[in-house]
């Protein structure tokens, strides 16, 4: 397994998963190469429902309204489509969530990595985003993003 997680400049790894969510109403396999010709967003976060990643993901859904003509977004977790499912109705979020547990899209951008909490060390997703062009090339990663601080880093890029 590898963590090198792809730098701006560099093209984006491809991926394909499950969404649910916005666009998707009903579990909708996704691929990367659907979204050639448009800003994408990816921004993985570790666990639906928790505090901090309900405070992003709730940043994003107040941000809606700008960053939706800016970017085409997805929030990717480890979670299953049904908890997805728990947290985009409990919040009401607007944008499609991607189900990775296999973690494999997490490995492929480097944020699949060795994380510590109350001195366990365990295998987690860290909290990054990657901005990536039309082109595929990826614009920007904000790398260990504060929930708080997101939105208005992601519209600084777009």
């Amino acid at each position: 397994m590898s963590n090198k997680q792809p730098t701006a400049g560099t093209t984006a790894p491809g991926f394909d998963s499950i969404a649910i969510g916005g666009p998707y109403p009903e579990e909708t396999r996704v691929e990367f190469s659907n979204f050639k010709g448009r800003t994408l967003v990816l921004y993985f976060y570790p666990k639906d429902d928790t505090p901090g990643c309900t405070k992003q993901a709730c940043g994003l859904r107040d941000g809606w309204q700008d960053l939706s003509k800016k970017a085409t977004v997805f929030g990717v977790s480890v979670d299953t489509i049904a908890k997805h499912r728990k947290f985009i109705d409990k919040y009401d979020l607007p944008f499609p969530l991607l189900s990775d547990p296999d973690h494999k899209i997490a490995e492929a951008f480097g944020v699949w990595v060795e994380k510590k909490l109350y001195g366990k060390t365990y295998m987690g997703t860290e909290r990054t985003t990657f901005v990536i062009g039309p082109d595929g090339i990826i614009k920007a990663v904000l790398p260990k993003v504060k929930p708080d601080e997101h939105l208005g880093l992601l519209l600084g890029i777009l």
